[in-house]
């Protein structure tokens, strides 16, 4: 083992899929996962004593990404991100573009905030810090697109094509430390367009889709810059271990295609969500509208019925 915890490279046999999956647990992933997945069962259980409904498709989507976490940071594959190119753009696509989608579908905050007690008037319990922290200007701030785009693409250029990558990944808490970044970035941007959760800024489904396009033609490129280089871009894994049988010029590309084909899956996803939101929305915009019609229009008959009534008692 090296001074990181990981296996060294010269003792990692060459990448298989099947080794990628070998449970392999970090320590610190591995406890935020089962406290992830024991709080919000929590909430989901405090919910059905009180006799409350919580759709049984969030837990799901919620349980699914955490799991999708523990696959790229308790396998093998956490072992050969510190070696590999490939298998480090795979954790990271993963944790910042997939895992936070699945997370933010199974609306934690929503959850918290249902479950908490109220501390009563005049007191401040967990409740009403989360309302606090959810209205802050702080929240508003970095939860606004003028951040959050520039957030995410700084992640790619401003990380990769820096000396703070090769820093950060020469011990085991500089990448814990990055891949906890990648999962806080992506939650942040994914959490205003996915607008499951309550938060200060809720644009139109259009403009979330906007949103969403923004960061594409960046990520794009980002990958194509990997794929297309004819030397290593990035000191870290310009010198892999002869046991792997990699050339790093050919395992930067395919770092590059995962960051390119990644750019496409997660935004197919969001897409699908937020259409299914939209019609969903219309549906009770909808429901609402002939609602009030219905009651406009028993009024306006009850009206003409009293007025009938005047008449024929006049008469």
């Amino acid at each position: 083992m090296d001074h990181d915890g990981h296996g060294t490279g010269t003792d990692l046999p060459p990448f298989t899929f099947s080794r990628a999956l070998e449970f392999s647990p970090d320590a610190v992933f591995l406890t935020g996962c089962l406290a992830a997945l024991a709080l919000y069962a929590w909430g989901v259980l405090r919910l059905r004593h009180r006799g409350d409904s919580w759709s049984p498709g969030r837990p799901v989507a919620f349980a699914a990404g955490v799991l999708s976490i523990a696959a790229v940071t308790c396998t093998g594959l956490n072992d050969y991100g510190m070696v590999l190119f490939n298998a480090h753009m795979t954790q990271h696509m993963v944790i910042s573009m997939v895992s936070p989608i699945l997370l933010l579908l199974g609306a934690p905050v929503t959850l918290l905030l249902r479950a908490l007690p109220t501390a009563g008037r005049g007191r401040r319990g967990a409740r009403e810090l989360l309302v606090a922290l959810l209205q802050s200007h702080v929240v508003r701030v970095v939860s606004s697109p003028l951040f959050t785009i520039p957030l995410f693409v700084a992640s790619l250029y401003g990380l990769y094509f820096t000396p703070l990558f090769d820093f950060l990944m020469g011990s085991r808490p500089g990448h814990v430390a990055m891949m906890l970044h990648f999962l806080a970035v992506g939650l942040v941007f994914f959490w205003p367009i996915m607008g499951v959760d309550p938060g200060p800024h809720r644009a139109g489904h259009l403009m979330r889709m906007l949103e969403l396009f923004a960061t594409m033609p960046f990520h794009a490129f980002f990958g194509i810059a990997l794929m297309m280089a004819s030397e290593p871009m990035v000191d870290t894994f310009a010198d892999p271990p002869a046991s792997l049988g990699v050339h790093p010029v050919d395992d930067q590309s395919a770092a590059g295609g995962m960051a390119w084909a990644f750019s496409e899956i997660p935004t197919v996803i969001v897409l699908l969500a937020l259409v299914i939101q939209w019609y969903f929305s219309e549906q009770r915009t909808a429901r609402r509208t002939d609602r009030v019609a219905d009651r406009t229009g028993d009024r306006d008959l009850a009206e003409y019925n009293a007025y009938l009534a005047s008449l024929h008692s006049r008469g």
